[in-house]
């Protein structure tokens, strides 16, 4: 069976940067910074007391009080994109053939918070065990791709994907290939987190890996910058709607753009760090391009993983460098989690949605709050600082990186 091309017809999101698609490109394009002190919980004992949290957000808004009970709030925001995007892409509902839709949806650690406040309860409440029923529905990270299949009665593959900060982009992945392969017509993929809370953001500061700049948030995350000290954490969701371009075609479907490829690897070399010379980011960034049948030189922008770690900045240019030679230094760079904060499980997808500006809008958006750059990064390397710039953008890729030595690059091309 030939393979089938795949196109995203519906996009959907609540981030940082805004609560709908249309705030959220926005925000992109001026460089705005999702940074700002903790409101979640009362964070003056901690290391780091601030990150890019949702703004504005009500769940009232979108779900009755029996809904709130059973949602955690990373199912929530699961399902706030996934309406966006399934409304995006204008199905007729009574008429498409429900059991071929199926949804992937990734998260990272999933419930944390209702995992910490029923662990809270039972200590304080002695030796008698009285959980809610609700519990473990509300914490596995599977939820959400559930209750997205239940809310439109989607009947085809579904399922989670968790590999720490790679998982949506392994979900992008499977769902992709679940239609090029024949095993469904339409797919919702995307990731969400919401791990804005005590242990998340307790158990990070104990490792080190969060910014402490508590004294100006908004300029915490920056990438490339020499004096980057760890990520911001961020939360929300993305969502995308995968369809097969005929499937598509025949319904009328605006389509934004192809998914051209994808790809993972590991780097088998340590729990947390990645490897110095970037070798497992190269062979998933090289296995995407052979896999979209593309060369370095056909990608115009990469979305990088950048999530303003020491380490981790340094080790993924190093890879890019390897990957696309002296192209490297005609592609623009960027990292968008200069603005919206590193969201987990679900930045692949936020930030798929980045790639997808870059094709639509003809516009990078840019790397901020790099104010010096780190001496051991290349000079000569388009990082995008600062400010967005316009340029066409035919092929964008997106690298997502994850604990355990995940790595998982997607490709998207312009239609």
């Amino acid at each position: 069976m030939a393979e089938r091309r795949v196109v995203v017809t519906g996009i959907g999101t609540i981030n940082p940067l805004g609560n709908n698609v249309e705030e959220y490109f926005s925000n992109l394009e001026k460089g705005v910074s999702g940074a700002a002190a903790i409101t979640h919980f009362n964070a003056e004992k901690f290391k780091t007391r601030f990150a890019c949290e949702v703004k504005n957000y009500d769940p009232a808004q979108h779900f009755d009080r029996k809904e709130v009970r059973k949602y955690d709030l990373f199912t929530q925001y699961a399902l706030v994109a996934a309406t966006q995007a399934v409304e995006d892409a204008g199905f007729d509902l009574d008429a498409i053939d429900k059991e071929q839709v199926g949804v992937i949806w990734s998260s990272g650690i999933g419930g944390l918070k209702s995992f910490f406040d029923e662990c809270l309860g039972y200590a304080e409440g002695g030796m008698t065990p009285r959980f809610s029923p609700f519990f473990i529905p509300r914490m596995i990270s599977d939820i959400a791709a559930g209750f997205i299949s239940m809310k439109y009665g989607f009947m085809g593959p579904n399922y989670c994907c968790v590999s720490a900060c790679a998982s949506s982009n392994h979900g992008m992945i499977a769902a992709f290939d679940a239609i090029r392969y024949g095993k469904a017509d339409v797919m919702v993929a995307g990731g969400s987190e919401a791990a804005v809370n005590e242990p998340a953001v307790g158990g990070f500061n104990s490792m080190q890996a969060l910014s402490t700049r508590n004294d100006d948030p908004a300029t915490a995350s920056r990438p490339f910058d020499k004096d980057r000290d760890g990520f911001v954490i961020g939360e929300g969701a993305g969502a995308l709607i995968l369809e097969e371009l005929e499937h598509a075609k025949a319904r009328g479907a605006k389509i934004y753009c192809e998914i051209a490829g994808g790809a993972a690897s590991a780097d088998a070399h340590h729990f947390t760090a990645p490897h110095p010379e970037g070798l497992g980011a190269m062979k998933a960034m090289r296995d995407a391009l052979k896999d979209a049948h593309l060369t370095p030189e056909d990608i115009d922008y990469i979305n990088v993983h950048g999530t303003s770690t020491p380490l981790g900045d340094i080790a993924e240019l190093k890879a890019v460098t390897g990957v696309f030679g002296e192209h490297a230094y005609k592609l623009n760079i960027s990292s968008t989690k200069s603005m919206t904060g590193h969201l987990l499980g679900a930045a692949g997808a936020v930030e798929a949605l980045a790639c997808i500006y870059a094709i639509t809008h003809s516009t990078v958006p840019p790397t901020i709050n790099c104010q010096e750059l780190d001496p051991e990064i290349d000079s000569k390397l388009n990082l995008t600082l600062n400010k967005a710039q316009k340029r066409e953008v035919n092929c964008a890729l997106s690298n997502t990186f994850g604990f355990g030595g995940h790595n998982a690059t997607v490709i998207f091309r312009k239609y």
